[in-house]
């Protein structure tokens, strides 16, 4: 059939889009994951005030001047991403260098979009903002007075703040940095902690365009009275908010909290102040306190719910962070426990890691084991259960048992034990599918050491030897347990050079989204040469730190073992056997 010839395009191309963005009226940017200018249009350049050359592969936020407080795109990679995607569609004030250094207001626009062949993940989109009536007002004098419709928009900000974040700290910053200088000069948070004690968490204050944390009017509080009437005390036991000011303290203090109220009123000279409690859901955490520093610009009765409005978001994400931080106490308390000691062999050095998935329950399916054999060789493994929750940390500890039961009650090759354990998995355990390596370290009468091992899809042992020559270990691959594809299985066997390093790692130490697993493998194999004199666990820290992608997200699990310099070390003496 012959093509319409009306028939609408297909691609960018096909409609033109990078000449329309070229010749848009507004600047255009495209820039990568670490938000450097890859490309700029004409527009931009103008707005700018810059050359091409001035401006690709400089910081889009030091560019257009974003790091005004408030605006809440972050400096970090991972933070900036992460506000990119729930600020797109939304305008942010900044300004630009234009004409000679006048400030221009720009109103910015970003659109993420999937990484291309030349590194692209956003567009950044900048215009001249319709200039106001008045003129731009610097953050150091903001309207005390909001709306309705700026109300809602410092509501809807300090949700998006809150949201998704597990760091209560970071949280309270980031809130703050709404608040002032927007509502106030200081702000003071003071918080009940788990064992009912008050902190006061943190004191800041907004002047010269910066936010100042005064740590020097933080720290632990008296306790709460039940009699006290000060508005502090009655704040921390739920009442109502409250305005006051630096004469309601000038009284004689009811209470040592009320004589710590008088100090903090002195030392940042208040003179008006709101203070609402921070409830949560089930409790009362803490209270806010906002403070101006000229009785002319009172609080009112009016600003008290806005503030209970603010306070209540945040005792909702303080309650959800301690629930989250007690669970976390508790995975990483079980995942411990489900994770092995490691076993003591004469001369041989060995260490462990783990790392749970940042977004997960810190616990998961990667694991790490090793332990004598009977005949005196140790058995080492490491694998992987699909998943990073507690139903594969549970899975996990049963392949790692069974894994032991079969090693310790059969001699044999590890190939057989690992087609032992698949045969068995799927009939007396929850997992599905799994990887892993199986390998057994034998030392011979001399005091030199030879590693057998057989693999079930996982990736391979890196060996470094002490000079920094590297090897992986690929042979004695296999499918994955539980592929149901019947296959013979394999074992390969190399003579470990003294002092050399033996590397058995998990896929989240160099797996990314972002990149091929083969750069991955390379950058491992890289760090672990230049790592290979450094002590063991000096060499596991900053093998993990260097090498783990930082846009990780799933568990990690590293097991180092280094084979003596000196064979004179290892004064035993084996038996041959079919594990040999």
């Amino acid at each position: 059939m012959a093509d319409r010839p009306n028939a609408p395009a297909r691609t960018a191309d096909g409609l033109g889009l990078g000449d329309a963005l070229e010749r848009a009226a507004v600047g255009v940017c495209a820039v990568d994951d670490a938000w450097r200018v890859l490309w700029a249009n004409d527009r931009a350049l103008g707005l700018l005030a810059r050359s091409a050359e001035d401006t690709l592969g400089q910081d889009v936020h030091d560019l257009l001047h974003c790091d005004v407080p408030g605006l809440p795109l972050g400096r970090h990679p991972r933070e900036r991403s992460r506000a990119l995607l729930r600020h797109t569609s939304r305008t942010h004030p900044a300004r630009s260098p234009h004409g000679g250094g006048t400030p221009l207001s720009l109103q910015c626009f970003a659109l993420p979009c999937e990484p291309n062949d030349h590194g692209v993940t956003a567009l950044i989109a900048f215009q001249a903002a319709e200039p106001p009536e008045e003129s731009f007002a610097p953050p150091t004098a903001p309207p005390r007075a909001l709306s309705e419709k700026e109300r809602l928009a410092l509501l809807a900000d300090t949700t998006a703040q809150l949201i998704d974040n597990v760091d209560a700290h970071e949280s309270l910053r980031r809130v703050v940095g709404l608040m002032l200088p927007r509502l106030a000069e200081w702000a003071v948070i003071d918080l009940i902690t788990e064992a009912n004690e008050v902190t006061r968490s943190l004191v800041v204050r907004a002047r010269a365009g910066a936010l100042e944390v005064h740590e020097e009017l933080q720290g632990p509080m008296p306790p709460v009275p039940e009699t006290s009437t000060m508005p502090l005390s009655k704040a921390l036991r739920g009442a109502a908010s409250t305005l006051t000011g630096p004469e309601t303290y000038e009284a004689p203090p009811d209470s040592r909290i009320a004589v710590e109220q008088r100090k903090l009123f002195r030392a940042t000279g208040i003179e008006t102040a709101a203070i609402a409690p921070i409830r949560g859901p089930r409790e009362v955490l803490g209270a806010l306190t906002l403070g101006r520093t000229s009785r002319h610009e009172a609080f009112t009765t009016g600003d008290l719910g806005l503030l209970e409005d603010i306070a209540r978001r945040i005792g909702i994400a303080l309650e959800n962070a301690r629930h989250y931080q007690r669970q976390r106490q508790v995975a990483e308390t079980m995942q411990r426990y489900l994770l092995p000691q490691l076993p003591e062999l004469p001369g041989v050095e060995m260490t462990t890691r783990y790392v749970s998935a940042p977004d997960a329950s810190h616990v998961g399916g990667d694991w790490y084991d090793a332990f004598t054999l009977p005949g005196g060789d140790a058995a080492l493994g490491i694998g992987d259960v699909v998943g990073h929750d507690l139903e594969a940390a549970a899975g996990m500890a049963q392949l790692r048992n069974m894994l032991r039961a079969f090693a310790w009650s059969q001699d044999q090759r590890p190939h057989r034990i690992v087609e032992c354990l698949d045969e068995a998995m799927a009939h007396i355990s929850d997992v599905r599918m799994a990887t892993l390596i199986l390998a057994r370290l034998t030392a011979d009468a001399d005091g030199h050491w030879r590693l057998r091992w057989a693999s079930a899809g996982h990736p391979p042992p890196l060996l470094v030897d002490h000079e920094g020559a590297t090897r992986y270990l690929d042979e004695g691959n296999g499918l994955l347990l539980g592929s149901d594809i019947s296959a013979p299985r394999l074992d390969a066997h190399v003579d470990l050079p003294p002092g050399s390093t033996l590397v058995f790692y998990t896929d989240g130490l160099i797996e990314t989204r972002r990149q091929s697993l083969d750069v991955g493998l390379e950058r491992l194999r890289r760090h672990a040469a230049s790592l290979a004199r450094r002590p063991l666990d000096l060499f596991a820290d900053q093998l993990l730190e260097r090498t783990r992608p930082a846009d990780n997200d799933d568990d990690v699990a590293l097991l180092a073992i280094r084979i003596p310099h000196d064979t004179a070390r290892t004064p035993r003496t084996v038996a041959p056997g079919p594990g040999r």
